[in-house]
Protein backbone atom coordinates (compact mmCIF):
# COMPACT_ATOMS: atom_id res chain seq x y z
CA UNK A 1 0.00 0.00 0.00
CA UNK A 2 1.41 3.38 -1.04
CA UNK A 3 1.60 6.24 1.40
CA UNK A 4 1.10 9.90 0.72
CA UNK A 5 -1.40 11.80 -1.29
CA UNK A 6 -2.65 10.88 -4.71
CA UNK A 7 -0.63 12.32 -7.62
CA UNK A 8 -2.17 15.22 -9.46
CA UNK A 9 -3.46 14.63 -12.98
CA UNK A 10 -0.85 15.57 -15.55
CA UNK A 11 -2.23 16.74 -18.87
CA UNK A 12 -0.56 15.71 -22.13
CA UNK A 13 -1.19 17.12 -25.60
CA UNK A 14 -1.55 13.62 -27.06
CA UNK A 15 -0.50 10.10 -26.22
CA UNK A 16 2.75 8.94 -27.85
CA UNK A 17 2.28 7.18 -31.18
CA UNK A 18 5.22 4.84 -30.56
CA UNK A 19 5.51 2.98 -27.27
CA UNK A 20 8.96 1.39 -27.63
CA UNK A 21 12.41 2.21 -29.01
CA UNK A 22 15.01 -0.51 -29.42
CA UNK A 23 18.73 -0.16 -30.10
CA UNK A 24 20.19 -1.85 -33.18
CA UNK A 25 23.49 -3.66 -33.28
CA UNK A 26 23.50 -4.94 -29.70
CA UNK A 27 23.58 -8.75 -29.60
CA UNK A 28 21.15 -10.55 -27.31
CA UNK A 29 18.20 -9.09 -25.47
CA UNK A 30 19.11 -5.61 -24.16
CA UNK A 31 17.94 -4.36 -20.79
CA UNK A 32 14.86 -2.13 -20.63
CA UNK A 33 14.02 1.19 -19.05
CA UNK A 34 10.55 2.61 -18.53
CA UNK A 35 9.74 6.20 -19.44
CA UNK A 36 6.42 7.37 -18.01
CA UNK A 37 4.05 9.37 -20.21
CA UNK A 38 4.41 12.46 -18.00
CA UNK A 39 8.22 12.29 -18.40
CA UNK A 40 7.78 11.88 -22.16
CA UNK A 41 5.49 14.93 -22.26
CA UNK A 42 7.86 17.05 -20.16
CA UNK A 43 10.76 16.19 -22.51
CA UNK A 44 8.59 16.98 -25.54
CA UNK A 45 7.54 20.37 -24.14
CA UNK A 46 10.96 21.45 -22.85
CA UNK A 47 13.37 19.98 -25.39
CA UNK A 48 11.37 19.67 -28.60
CA UNK A 49 8.93 22.59 -28.39
CA UNK A 50 11.31 24.88 -26.42
CA UNK A 51 8.92 25.84 -23.63
CA UNK A 52 10.57 26.94 -20.40
CA UNK A 53 9.73 25.07 -17.20
CA UNK A 54 7.02 27.45 -16.03
CA UNK A 55 5.24 27.32 -19.40
CA UNK A 56 5.54 23.53 -19.54
CA UNK A 57 4.19 23.22 -16.01
CA UNK A 58 1.21 25.39 -16.88
CA UNK A 59 0.44 23.29 -19.97
CA UNK A 60 0.64 20.05 -17.96
CA UNK A 61 -1.36 21.52 -15.07
CA UNK A 62 1.33 20.95 -12.42
CA UNK A 63 3.71 23.12 -10.39
CA UNK A 64 6.99 24.34 -11.84
CA UNK A 65 9.12 22.36 -9.32
CA UNK A 66 7.18 19.19 -10.18
CA UNK A 67 7.72 19.82 -13.89
CA UNK A 68 11.46 20.28 -13.29
CA UNK A 69 11.67 17.05 -11.28
CA UNK A 70 9.73 15.06 -13.91
CA UNK A 71 11.90 16.52 -16.69
CA UNK A 72 15.13 15.70 -14.83
CA UNK A 73 14.01 12.11 -14.17
CA UNK A 74 12.99 11.64 -17.83
CA UNK A 75 16.28 13.00 -19.16
CA UNK A 76 18.20 10.70 -16.83
CA UNK A 77 16.27 7.67 -18.08
CA UNK A 78 16.88 8.64 -21.73
CA UNK A 79 20.59 9.21 -21.13
CA UNK A 80 20.93 5.83 -19.42
CA UNK A 81 19.16 4.07 -22.30
CA UNK A 82 21.22 5.81 -25.00
CA UNK A 83 24.58 5.32 -23.30
CA UNK A 84 24.00 1.70 -22.30
CA UNK A 85 21.96 0.56 -25.33
CA UNK A 86 18.72 -0.21 -23.50
CA UNK A 87 15.18 -0.56 -24.82
CA UNK A 88 12.97 2.44 -23.96
CA UNK A 89 9.33 1.58 -23.19
CA UNK A 90 6.81 4.40 -22.79
CA UNK A 91 4.20 3.52 -20.16
CA UNK A 92 1.47 5.34 -18.30
CA UNK A 93 3.04 4.22 -15.02
CA UNK A 94 1.53 5.13 -11.66
CA UNK A 95 0.28 8.57 -12.66
CA UNK A 96 -3.10 9.78 -13.79
CA UNK A 97 -2.94 11.24 -17.26
CA UNK A 98 -5.54 13.45 -18.87
CA UNK A 99 -5.35 14.23 -22.57
CA UNK A 100 -5.75 17.96 -23.00
CA UNK A 101 -8.10 18.52 -25.93
CA UNK A 102 -7.23 22.20 -26.22
CA UNK A 103 -3.81 22.64 -27.78
CA UNK A 104 -1.54 25.33 -26.36
CA UNK A 105 -0.34 28.05 -28.64
CA UNK A 106 2.85 27.09 -30.45
CA UNK A 107 5.84 28.95 -29.14
CA UNK A 108 7.34 31.18 -31.84
CA UNK A 109 10.56 29.81 -33.26
CA UNK A 110 12.33 33.17 -33.15
CA UNK A 111 12.27 35.89 -30.54
CA UNK A 112 12.24 39.57 -31.53
CA UNK A 113 16.05 39.95 -31.68
CA UNK A 114 16.42 36.82 -33.80
CA UNK A 115 13.62 37.99 -36.10
CA UNK A 116 15.38 41.35 -36.59
CA UNK A 117 18.64 39.57 -37.35
CA UNK A 118 16.89 37.33 -39.89
CA UNK A 119 15.39 40.36 -41.68
CA UNK A 120 18.77 42.10 -41.72
CA UNK A 121 20.42 39.01 -43.25
CA UNK A 122 17.73 38.83 -45.95
CA UNK A 123 18.27 42.49 -46.80
CA UNK A 124 22.03 41.98 -47.04
CA UNK A 125 21.59 38.97 -49.32
CA UNK A 126 19.16 40.87 -51.55
CA UNK A 127 21.65 43.70 -52.08
CA UNK A 128 23.78 42.89 -55.06
CA UNK A 129 26.46 45.11 -56.58
CA UNK A 130 25.77 43.31 -59.88
CA UNK A 131 22.76 45.62 -60.31
CA UNK A 132 25.20 48.43 -60.95
CA UNK A 133 27.39 48.31 -64.04
CA UNK A 134 31.14 48.21 -63.66
CA UNK A 135 31.46 51.70 -65.20
CA UNK A 136 29.04 53.13 -62.63
CA UNK A 137 31.15 51.71 -59.84
CA UNK A 138 34.31 53.16 -61.35
CA UNK A 139 32.81 56.64 -61.73
CA UNK A 140 31.18 57.91 -58.49
CA UNK A 141 29.63 60.94 -60.29
CA UNK A 142 27.44 58.66 -62.43
CA UNK A 143 26.27 56.78 -59.34
CA UNK A 144 25.24 60.03 -57.60
CA UNK A 145 23.33 61.34 -60.64
CA UNK A 146 21.27 58.16 -61.16
CA UNK A 147 17.60 58.47 -60.14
Amino acid sequence: MKKGRKKKIRFVQSMPEIAQFSPRGKPGRPDEVELRVDQFEAIRLADLQNYDQSEGAEIMGISRPSFGRILREGRKILADALVHGKIIRIRIGDVQVGVNSRRPLQKPELDHASQSEKILRQNILQFSPKNQSQTDLADPKKTQNKP
